[in-house]
């Protein structure tokens, strides 16, 4: 099997990969606690490194050897990454041109020599994203009885079926929106799909333009006997039913993207007193959430048949130019296919996963809710989802303290959550029960604050403390606390995470978790939820790492730690497992380990801005990363220690605003049995021969492949398989709604 290679992100602005590493040597005769400056060329862009990893989702499109209801799942989170891509890093990008910003990227680049990359690239991806649907998908899924086809390729008798639909489900539904003297340019909504119509006036040759959203409140494919007509044509070809004394002449599909670029900015536009006012923080994000519908254009894609004198004029007044502009004769709105109705054929999918019950849980009768926190008693518990079940340890965790008389509070931390979460209704009926319940609700998480807010509302209601976040820092830790009294003494328990406390994700994301009563770690949780809810200062913490206050120089210790063992000849190394590698000062350390020959293994799912297997430089640095059918999502890190290792689970990513603007916590593993399997799960990872990426010097990605005497090894397989956890049975009817409305794995806040 030939591996896939991924094209470079576009090479720095200027210099030669090698000729400054031939100096490195004397750049690295510093004392130890100073850290040389490196060149540009040290380093990848951010946005084209992301690109990348984009283009590594997009050889799962391409990958004839999956089924084919992957590769069409695939293809629509491809429109989904693209789609917020353009909302939250073009929108940046470009705002930086219009403030004629000089600062440089990472690697050297202008605002206007990043946009002009990512642009490329993104078109080069669109580009081919059309020609593997149009040349394989579609086809193959007319094969296999599912095709999507144009309205002109239906029969006449299928053609009146439509016709029908659209008059008693449809038009009622739209709204014609005429432009002319009387009527300004209607605002057009974000990622909507419209047609433009042009419809004749009366008595003259002009014509009037006319703008028809597409309600997404109707289903985007339309069933028929001959298979599923995109919801735009449907209307399109039935415009006469619509207008019949002046039937337009022609109709296109253009669709806009809105910028969402950054988080919310919670103090704008408030005044001193304003601000310290209570709740105003809440009611600033729901203004900022109103403003964002109304947000700048940052991209406008219109159907390639579309005239260029229209596209000019629709351009001119959603005020965009002629780089924002892009043509495609592919399907406009292309994530819409995560909706497409396959049920009933699951021999198309992988098969389906069902998690189970980690080992030492499966014995827990449902009735004794007293039964989770003796078994936590006995030994710390590492859960790694979506393989151990979310609902039969962490979320029977929360609800088992709802309900067990001799808990006293529950404090819990939501970024994001489910909808009808039953970690809400947990918290809530603990509320009910008079217990003291305390929950911090992180308002400004990306996309999901109205939800937030409301969730917040709620648990307020049924008597739950709920704090918002603090101030200027968003909140991302994943923590639970419970409290009890047994024998007469308090006793608290942890639950320490790397995701969301989400039921729907926890099936599709790869998480892990910790429960534990260890004194100390309880400690220093309860330590961070005080400083959560109470606005406190940072207080000391005996063992988590938290962010901002002490996990950059912590992580940046325990590397230089390495760099000392290996120059004292003691055993050394560094294992990490994240999601993006971005922050400047871990890199450059990285870099100096690398010089005094610390091996070091990043597994790094998405954007890297670290050169690997540069001489001189990181030659001994391997980056690779996994994409498969689940979304790699925790984090681990491993320091070799002298022989001595030591390892770390949490929240945080090494990128700049996880350790610099947001409150983050990383929990040292204190369990003997968890450092084993936290070992065993990196060695899966390390073995990888199908599914895992290796990024060379110049920025491509190579996907790794067996030789011909060598056994697949998939990594999420593997976990899959191990003590029996692939069962392609068929699930409960309550499951399998769930399944049928559970989220995609894209990495919402990793852009």
């Amino acid at each position: 099997m030939e591996p896939h290679i991924t094209p470079a992100a576009p090479s720095a602005p200027s210099g030669d990969l090698h000729a400054w590493t031939r100096d490195f040597a004397v750049m690295s005769e510093h004392s130890p606690r100073e850290v040389p400056a490196f060149p540009p060329e040290a380093f990848f862009d951010r946005e084209l490194s992301w690109l990348v990893f984009a283009r590594r989702v997009l050889a799962q499109v391409e990958d004839s050897s999956l089924p084919l209801l992957e590769r069409v799942k695939f293809a629509g989170i491809m429109g989904m990454l693209h789609d917020e891509f353009f909302m939250k890093r073009i929108s940046g990008i470009k705002r930086r041109i219009g403030k004629e910003s000089i600062k440089l990227s990472l690697d050297g680049r202008t605002a206007d020599q990043q946009f002009e990359g990512c642009r490329t690239e993104l078109v080069r991806q669109a580009e081919a994203l059309a020609v593997v649907m149009r040349e394989e998908i579609l086809p193959t899924l007319a094969a296999e009885g599912l095709p999507i086809i144009n309205y002109t390729e239906v029969g006449e008798s299928a053609q009146r079926d439509l016709s029908g639909y659209f008059r008693e489900s449809v038009m009622p539904i739209l709204t014609p929106l005429a432009v002319d003297a009387e009527h300004p340019f209607p605002f057009i909504s974000n990622d909507a799909l419209n047609l433009a119509v042009m419809l004749p006036t009366n008595g003259e040759k002009q014509e009037t333009f006319v703008r028809i959203k597409v309600p997404d409140n109707r289903p985007r494919w339309v069933l028929n006997a001959h298979g599923f007509v995109p919801l735009e044509q449907v209307i399109a070809a039935n415009l006469d039913l619509m207008f019949p004394a002046r039937p337009p002449s022609r109709a296109y599909v253009f669709r806009v993207t809105r910028g969402a670029e950054g988080d919310l900015d919670l103090n704008a536009d408030l005044s001193e007193d304003e601000l310290h006012e209570p709740g105003s923080i809440v009611q600033q994000v729901s203004a900022e959430l109103k403003a964002r519908r109304f947000a700048g254009v940052v991209r406008l894609q219109v159907a390639a048949d579309m005239p260029e004198e229209m596209v000019a004029w629709i351009g001119k007044r959603l005020g965009v130019t002629s780089d924002d502009i892009y043509p495609t004769d592919a399907f406009l709105g292309i994530s819409d296919l995560l909706s497409l109705d396959t049920k009933g054929r699951d021999e198309l999918q992988l098969p389906r996963h069902q998690p189970v019950t980690h080992p030492r849980l499966k014995h827990l009768a449902r009735s004794d809710y007293e039964a989770i926190f003796r078994e936590i008693q006995r030994g710390d518990i590492l859960l790694h989802h979506p393989y151990d079940s979310f609902d039969t340890s962490v979320l029977r965790f929360i609800e088992s303290a709802a309900v067990d008389p001799a808990v006293l509070a529950i404090k819990l931390t939501i970024y994001r959550t489910s909808k009808g979460s039953p970690i809400i209704q947990a918290l809530a009926e603990a509320g009910r029960r008079g217990k003291q319940v305390a929950v911090l609700v992180e308002i400004t998480a990306r996309f999901d604050e109205a939800p937030n807010i409301a969730w917040g509302r709620f648990l307020e209601k049924e008597g739950v403390h709920v704090a918002y976040g603090v101030e200027k820092l968003k909140t991302h830790v994943k923590l639970a606390l419970v409290v009890r009294e047994e024998r007469g003494e308090i006793r608290r328990y942890a639950h320490v995470g790397t995701g969301n406390y989400h039921t729907g994700t926890a099936r599709i994301y790869e998480d892990l978790g910790v429960l534990t009563c260890h004194p100390e770690i309880c400690d220093d949780v309860a330590k961070v939820f005080n400083q959560l809810t109470g606005a406190i200062g940072a207080p000391e913490y005996s063992h988590l790492l938290v962010a901002p206050v002490t996990m950059r120089a912590r992580f940046i210790d325990l590397i230089r730690r390495e760099a000392a063992h290996a120059d004292a000849g003691r055993p050394a190394g560094i294992r990490a497992k994240i999601n993006q590698l971005q922050d400047p000062p871990v890199i450059r350390e990285l870099y100096l380990a690398s010089r005094a020959g610390v091996p070091i293994e990043l597994n790094v799912r998405g954007l890297c801005c670290l050169r690997p297997g540069v001489p001189e430089l990181s030659e001994t640095i391997r980056v690779f990363g996994i994409i498969g059918r689940f979304l790699e999502h925790s984090r681990i890190y491993r320091f070799e220690n002298g022989g001595d290792p030591e390892f770390f689970i949490g929240s945080a990513d090494w990128m700049h605003r996880n350790l610099t603007n947001r409150v983050e916590t990383i929990m040292p593993v204190l369990d003997d049995s968890v450092k084993h399997r936290l070992d065993r799960i990196l060695n899966v990872y390390a073995e990888d021969n199908c599914s895992a990426w290796e990024c060379r010097p110049d920025g491509t990605y190579i996907r790794r492949a067996p030789s011909e005497a060598e056994e697949r090894h998939a990594a999420q397989e593997v976990f899959i398989s191990a003590g029996g956890r692939h069962v392609p049975a068929p699930v409960t009817a309550s499951i399998e709604a769930e399944l049928e409305t559970l989220p995609v794995p894209a990495p919402l806040d990793d852009l």
